[in-house]
């Protein structure tokens, strides 16, 4: 039958087709900052808290970025985690609150302006030390205000237009107040020890502030005469005998920092070590080595130091062991010892002895000590009460030599720029010089730097202040522990969850090994440390520190009014003291805290401080990068523990590092990074919060061009799904609702899925699990819905009058509609907003004022499932089958074919008769039999005993559906089927 043109167009204006203004094209980059404007105007984060009611709180405690320039890729990976734990909690029906915050105080900025001051030839030095800190504080404002709408712009809720900062006065107070709890607690000592110290900067560094490198080193094999061996007069005279050949050997040592030799104090060797005596027998003229010296090695690194001398196999000899019981009794001299203008300077003898750090792994067997510049010599020597005789201070805080100091007075470790300076050189050629040269050479190494600089650093022996973990807590505290160290490892096991669990093993080995906590710093931009000393006393006094409550409270008064400049102030000390005690018998502390120290009390000034911080003082979540085990979580831990008695989080979230396509270290030099502003610019933010849920940020991301294009079709496919359920449910309203009881199986299937989904969804989010919430999203709408759901019903939706099976599916519809846009919004936060206001426009509404809708559990039918299981594996055989016949040209759409299924199994056959399987899997007809399937019929391998013989379908096709049906054109209505033409009555 011919079918009539004019007809079909008439019949075509009949059908429920989908009705959305929607775009496919999202125009995301000029359309989010529409929603942004939006989101403002009527204060969506405010509501929230307006209308919290009883909701149980969840607070996620922002670690703060640094107020220094624009952001970066892992800026941005670290704020949307965040704000998707943020939106999550709160649409899963909790108060989730998130007040931003900012790092403000410290060295990069206090360096920028030093720069600002260098370009216009000013001395920092010279700049009263008030004025200074202004100009610091002004220029972080600055980054703050820049960095917060860099931020926004990715779409993260929270207490934008009030934020903390670490440079506020209230903070600043705050910040002292702990650091006066760690004061009349007893933790607060001051020591002298190696420490951390960037010449460059003329400051002490905590580990988290330094990163490691390769270095090429200096490297120098050293000789130290033996001027004593045997001389007790208690040994056995063959002992004795034997040590007289040791007299005037060398005991040979291996340093990479040969600017550390002027500052030797001792050589240690190893116990278990086995040495040997070695004698030269031949030494080209080149060689530093002389025919007949002998030196004592350990015998496993022997081969490696006579070849670093030009000594090949033949030109030396061992001539025998050389004991422990003989190395007791060996005293040294430094290689400078009695050299001409040294004054006197290295003459005493070394020390010798055995020390457990010592190895035969690479160097000589043997270790030189200067205490003043290195932990493990320096902790030896403490604890045999030895320090007052090995400790220096050689060089100061520029990394230059005391000025006195023989042949080396102010050679500099570093130069300003942090470039090899010219005491490394100057050593090795006054070694050589006086014969104290064995080898020499350079390394390649890894090896510290500041992260702020780039330079390298130095440990070097400096007063500090310091926090001991060790000590007993006189606060009473004890649940956790008595110790800052006890306290904090405890809370690690029972208080806090970790996010992944390996995060708990990495921060509790650093706490378990660490040393005292370095508090001082020796700069200006800081909250000080609020103390005073004893004039003329001693840091072993127990009258030191000025303990006193009255002082401390006036301190936190002018701080709260003045901010941390009071103490800069001209006559801060007698405002402080007078009236309390005597000014003059005290001396004020200068040194700032350590940054770390600012930050690990953000708890105390926003969780605890703030009526919108958390209600028990506890955050629910702290999440950073993985550096942070040694960063703001660790001394977030330690300073909790030193003032609270435990940690500060009841949970941990840890996040990788951002790379290129190709897994590399992103760098500007490489021009391999990726900005985000770039990204919003090119696809929008909510493009690369799909990058972030799609990435498993447990471990390294990486991100590219490529990558990027990846997450666009993945969002595209998205998109077009609610789009479809933007169409279809279009003037539904609650009239049009169906009970689910009372629905086709096919809608009640995609309930069970709703119900599966609804479980999925608030466990993945609960456990921070954003890739399994969003993966198991996409392949339910892309595979569930679009190609199958979807694909099925819109014959239904489109063709069908006011069915039960059309009502059924537009009720589907709308709860899919209300579960998706929530479970969806924590993740792309501006198009779920778009969809729902196409649905809901008005001045109020919002997604993110909704929460996740509750989905009841009796939806679940795990035998309806199974049942449909079956059927789904046999529309694929029956869809392929189709294929192929349309690939060869024989249909041009599965409405042409009417199939016959053969299948085998009983209960499979069952549950196919028992469903619409013609509309399943969209043929006009189709048959079912039980019988053996006729050569040639089509089958999948995965599917086995089913298999598909085709066949046309009979009769004509309906002019408004398409169907080819025995009945079309036997009705009243010409050239339709009998569903048709009911639907046009």
């Amino acid at each position: 039958m011919c079918a009539d043109t004019t007809q079909t167009t008439e019949y075509k204006q009949t059908l429920n087709l989908p009705q959305t203004d929607f775009p496919m094209r999202a125009g995301l980059p000029k359309r989010e900052p529409e929603w942004l404007k939006r989101w403002e105007e009527i204060g969506i984060y405010d509501r929230l808290r307006e209308r919290a009611g009883d909701r149980p709180p969840f607070t996620l405690h922002d670690g703060p970025p640094y107020a220094n320039g624009h952001l970066h890729i892992g800026h941005a990976l670290n704020k949307i985690l965040k704000d998707m734990v943020v939106r999550s909690q709160q649409m899963m029906g909790r108060d989730a609150r998130y007040i931003p915050g900012w790092d403000c105080h410290g060295l990069p900025i206090e360096w920028k302006i030093e720069e600002q001051y260098r370009a216009k030839g000013r001395n920092k030095d010279e700049i009263d030390i008030v004025d200074f800190r202004q100009e610091c504080r002004k220029f972080a404002d600055g980054w703050i205000d820049i960095q917060r709408e860099e931020f926004k712009r990715l779409g993260v809720t929270g207490a934008w237009d009030r934020p903390y900062l670490t440079m506020d006065y209230r903070a600043e107070r705050i910040i002292a107040e702990e650091f006066q709890k760690f004061l009349m607690n007893g933790t607060l000592y001051q020591g002298s020890k190696p420490v951390m110290w960037s010449p460059v900067e003329k400051t002490a560094l905590a580990e988290a502030e330094v990163e490691y490198h390769d270095k090429e080193s200096f490297t120098v094999w050293v000789k130290f005469e033996v001027v004593q061996a045997g001389a007790s007069g208690t040994e056995p005279m063959d002992l004795a005998a034997r040590a007289d050949d040791l007299l005037n050997s060398y005991v040979v040592i291996w340093t990479t920092t040969p600017w550390t030799i002027p500052s030797n104090k001792a050589v240690v060797y190893g116990e278990d070590i086995s040495y040997g005596l070695y004698e030269v027998t031949k030494a080209p003229d080149e060689c530093w080595a002389k025919v007949g010296e002998k030196y004592i090695l350990a015998d496993k690194c022997a081969e490696d130091v006579m070849g670093r001398a030009r000594l090949d196999d033949d030109m030396y000899r061992r001539l025998r062991d050389v004991t422990v019981d003989e190395l007791l009794h060996i005293k040294l001299m430094h290689p400078l010892a009695h050299a001409e203008g040294s004054n006197g300077e290295w003459d005493a003898p070394r020390d010798f002895r055995a020390a457990d750090f010592v190895t035969d792994e690479e160097g000589t067997g043997f270790v030189h000590c200067a205490p003043s510049h290195g932990m493990e010599e320096f902790e030896l020597y403490r604890d045999l009460g030895m320090l007052a005789d090995v400790i220096t201070y050689n060089v100061m805080d520029d990394g230059a030599f005391r000025e006195d100091l023989p042949f080396f007075g102010g050679k500099r470790i570093l130069k300003p720029n942090g470039k090899e300076g010219d005491a490394n050189k100057a050593v090795i050629d006054k070694l050589a010089e006086v014969g104290g040269l064995l080898a020499r050479g350079k390394i390649k190494h890894s090896y510290p730097h500041s992260w702020r600089s780039k330079a390298p650093i130095i440990y070097r022996n400096t007063p500090q202040w310091f926090a001991a973990i060790d000590r007993p807590v006189g606060d009473g505290q004890d649940d956790y522990g008595k110790t800052i160290r006890q306290r904090a490892l405890t809370s690690i096991d029972e208080l806090v969850t970790w996010t992944p669990q390996k995060g708990r093993n990495r921060l509790y080995s650093m706490i378990e090994a660490r040393p005292d906590w370095v508090l001082s710093r020796q700069r200006a931009w800081g909250v000080p440390l609020t103390c005073f000393t004893r004039a003329g006393g001693k840091p072993t006094d127990d009258d030191y520190l000025l303990r006193n409550n009255e002082v401390n409270a006036r301190i936190l008064e002018a701080f709260e009014a003045e901010g941390a400049d009071a103490w800069y102030k001209d006559g801060a000390k007698e405002r402080f003291l007078s009236g309390i005690v005597d000014p003059a018998d005290w001396d004020q502390v200068t040194d700032i805290l350590d940054v770390w120290f600012d930050s690990g009390s953000t708890h105390a000034f926003v969780l605890r401080d703030r009526e919108d911080g958390s209600d028990d003082g506890l955050a629910d979540l702290y999440l950073e990068g993985t550096d942070q085990h040694r960063g703001w979580f660790h001394s977030s831990m330690l300073q909790a523990c030193g003032t609270l008695g435990r940690a500060p989080y009841r949970g941990v979230l840890t996040h990788g590092f951002t790379l290129d396509a190709k897994g590399n270290k992103m760098s500007k030099s490489l021009g391999n990074t990726v900005s985000p502003e770039d990204v919003t610019k090119q696809y929008g933010a909510d493009i690369l919060r799909l990058w972030v849920a799609q990435s498993d940020y447990t471990a390294d991301l990486r991100i590219g061009p490529e990558i990027l294009k990846g997450v666009a079709d993945s969002y595209r496919r998205l998109r077009n799904t609610m789009r479809y359920l933007l169409g279809n449910v279009v003037h539904y309203t609650d009239a049009d609702r169906m009970d689910a009881a009372d629905m086709p199986e096919l809608e009640r299937w995609v309930l069970h899925r709703l119900a599966e989904l609804d479980a999925r969804v608030r466990e993945g989010y609960a456990a921070y699990d954003f890739q399994g919430v969003f993966q198991t999203l996409f392949n339910f709408c892309t595979l569930d819905l679009s190609a199958f759901y979807f694909d099925i019903r819109k014959d239904v939706l489109y063709c069908d009058g006011d069915s039960p099976e059309r009502r059924a599916a537009r009720t589907v519809l709308d709860l899919l509609f209300h579960r998706l846009t929530t479970w969806l919004a924590p993740v792309l936060t501006f198009t779920m907003e778009e969809v729902w206001l196409e649905r809901f426009p008005g001045a109020d509404s919002s997604v993110h004022l909704q929460d996740m809708p509750a989905t009841p559990q009796d939806w679940r039918d795990d035998a309806l499932a199974a049942k449909w299981a079956r059927i789904r594996q046999a529309r694929r055989v029956v869809t392929a089958a189709l294929e192929v016949q349309r690939t060869n040209k024989v249909i041009g759409s599965s409405l042409e074919a009417a199939p016959c299924v053969h299948v085998e199994d009983a209960d499979t056959l069952a549950a196919l008769r028992s469903a619409p399987l013609a509309d399943v899997c969209i043929t006009s007809q189709i048959a079912l039999t039980d019988a053996a399937a006729p050569e040639g019929a089509y089958s999948l391998p995965e599917t086995p005993g089913i298999a598909v013989a085709f066949a046309r379908a009979a009769g004509d096709k309906c002019e408004r559906c398409w169907k080819i049906l025995p009945d079309v054109g036997a009705h009243a209505h010409p050239g339709v089927c009998a569903r048709c033409d009911a639907a046009l009555e």
